[in-house]
């Protein structure tokens, strides 16, 4: 055994190609070793990336359709509480006149409403007025009077003592599996109660979509503020009194986590989503003992918060990743033997050649050493200097590269930031100029959107519409000033940034803008004219407000400035279009 080692020893120390072979090999699997660690340190953070980019998008995903309705619902029911008829109604509740004013404007605001119904109570009388989808109670819309001693008519009473503006109320039938938000606008003359008006919104398909979807891995959910589930894919785990005093451990989402601590995360989750700090969060927690991802999103109007679970190990299947493990030592493989094979053409046969040349020498036969002299040794002079030469070549050549690299670098990112068609700002040019606006100071924003711009295309044709939206674009930029920025936000809207605005420069710009627009019809071809206007939603913004934040207000002034007859500017007001929210006792 000892020979035996004693020889392999000696054999590998007179064999320089098996002294590198093993050089390699070792070296490989010095490499190998961290790399293998490395792999599954970068499968595991690329799953958990995808996997909390994943939970985060649907949670955004869920909470804006289910707030996307609820929003058009208040505004519309906000408009009809601040209609002069029904204000005129119910200080004169007896005036005929006044009644048919009243009830024409609650008909007309029902074919608006997503529900198709509405109630008014007077506050006079308690006289409650109702209608319905089906138009059941057309001329007969006077139901009863509300009685402060019905337990029924209580809604009434708690609403009435609430400030004014729009107070959301949701009501979770879990037994007809029905969840519907009930919007109760107080109507107020000074300090005085006139009434309250509202409608309704069904949202139980959209629960229920979310809610029932089939996903491998993926468990979504809604819970209220004390963590009370109300809709889940098995029904005994929904809680029947969420709305009462009551509460059920076992109908809790804090049921389903394993400890205190994991009930800690998912609280800590729930307030940082209701304190806005994000509108969606997402954490590891332990579940049956399984590492399990929850993303939180709050429904801010409904004061439900949306939790899903994902098992991403049931998601994103680990094996997808061994063809990239199989497919790296496949390489390594391969570049030992192609390193074994040059080593053995760039040295070992070189070494053989000159070894069989001394062999001639020694027996007297001095041919082969002749014919290499040191031809061999000018050769690899001449190479090394040729490379130099190429190497200097090279350098020269990539210097010139990246130079022009760089310049057609720099004309890309230019493009890169700007909108095709019409040449003013896209998206990405614009939110790199909001971000260095908000750290000046507070900034205006303005969401310019050409009216009944469809009709245009309809009417004259997609060419004229570009037309339209080049001109109207080319309006915009000519108003503002040599610090103002505008950008194409949409197919047919444009938004204005105004660093260090205050109201009185937003107020004067918007119109500004206004008058450019209006000024003059839009020439087409074959000289024709089109009469274009616009409908503009200005907002003022705080220093360090998000891009997002603002962009809501101004198209909240926006919606309110088409609802109210288009082309006008509506100036974002916090405290009439951001009504409190509350929940109905």
């Amino acid at each position: 055994m000892r020979a035996a080692i004693f020889n392999f020893g000696r054999r590998i120390a007179d064999t320089l190609s098996l002294r590198v072979l093993i050089f390699l090999a070792l070296g490989f699997g010095a490499v190998a070793v961290p790399a293998y660690f490395a792999f599954n340190w970068v499968i595991n953070s690329t799953v958990i990336q995808l996997g909390t980019l994943f939970a985060e998008k649907q949670v955004l995903y869920d909470r804006h359709r289910g707030l996307g309705a609820l929003v058009r619902e208040v505004s519309l029911a906000e408009t009809l509480a601040g209609s002069q008829a029904i204000r005129d109604w119910a200080l004169d509740e007896d005036n005929p006149v006044l009644a048919r004013r009243g009830i024409a404007e609650l008909e007309h605001f029902r074919q608006n409403f997503a529900d198709h119904s509405y109630f008014f109570t007077i506050d006079t009388s308690g006289n409650y007025y109702f209608n319905d989808a089906a138009n059941a109670y057309a001329g007969d819309q006077l139901r009863y009077a509300v009685d402060p001693q019905n337990p029924r008519d209580a809604w009434y009473f708690a609403t009435k003592a609430l400030g004014e503006g729009c107070h959301l109320n949701v009501d979770n039938d879990a037994n007809l599996r029905v969840t519907k938000v009930w919007m109760n606008c107080v109507i107020r003359e000074g300090q005085r109660v006139l009434g309250v008006l509202g409608t309704g919104i069904d949202l139980t398909d959209f629960i229920q979509e979310v809610v029932n979807v089939p996903q491998r891995g993926v468990l979504s959910m809604f819970v209220d503020r004390r963590g009370q589930v109300q809709a889940h894919r098995d029904e005994n785990l929904v809680s029947l009194a969420s709305l009462s005093a009551e509460m059920s451990d076992k109908r809790s989402v804090y049921s389903l986590v394993d400890g205190p601590e994991d009930k800690a995360v998912l609280q800590r989750l729930f307030e940082s989503v209701t304190g806005e700090a994000a509108l969606a969060q997402s954490a590891f927690v332990t579940i049956d003992g399984k590492q399990t991802l929850v993303g939180v999103g709050y429904l801010d109007k409904l004061g439900w918060y949306n939790v899903t679970l994902m098992d991403l190990d049931a998601i994103i299947d680990r094996r997808l990743f061994l063809p990239i493990g199989l497919l790296l030592v496949a390489v390594m493989a391969l570049v030992t033997g192609l390193a074994m094979f040059v080593f053995k053409r760039a040295v070992l046969d070189r070494v053989k050649a000159l070894e069989g040349v001394v062999r001639s020498a020694r027996g007297g036969d001095y041919g082969p050493a002749l014919s290499m002299g040191t031809g061999a040794q000018d050769e690899i002079g001449r190479l090394a200097a040729s490379f130099t030469e190429m190497a200097a070549a090279v350098d020269d050549n990539t210097r010139l590269l990246e130079a022009r690299v760089r310049e057609r670098t720099r004309e890309l990112e230019q493009l890169a930031f700007k909108d095709g068609q019409t040449g003013i700002l896209n998206r990405r040019g614009f939110q790199a100029a909001h971000a260095d606006a908000s750290r000046s100071g507070a900034y205006g924003l303005l969401l310019v959107d050409i009216d009944r711009f469809k009709a245009t295309n309809d009417t004259y044709g997609h060419a004229a519409g570009d037309t339209v939206v080049c001109e109207v674009a080319r309006r915009i930029a000519g108003a503002l000033g040599p610090k103002d920025s505008c950008a194409r936000w949409g197919g047919d809207e444009f938004i204005v940034l105004l660093p260090e605005c205050d109201p009185e420069r937003l107020r004067s710009m918007a119109h500004a803008v206004m008058l450019a627009i209006d000024e003059n019809p839009v020439r087409i071809e074959e000289a024709r004219d089109i009469a274009v206007s616009v409908s503009a939603g200005a907002c003022l913004a705080e220093a360090g407000d998000g891009l997002e934040i603002a962009t809501d207000m101004a198209d909240t002034a926006l919606y309110m400035a088409k609802a109210r007859g288009r082309n006008m500017v509506v100036v974002f007001d916090a405290e009439l279009m951001q009504p409190p929210h509350s929940a109905r006792g």
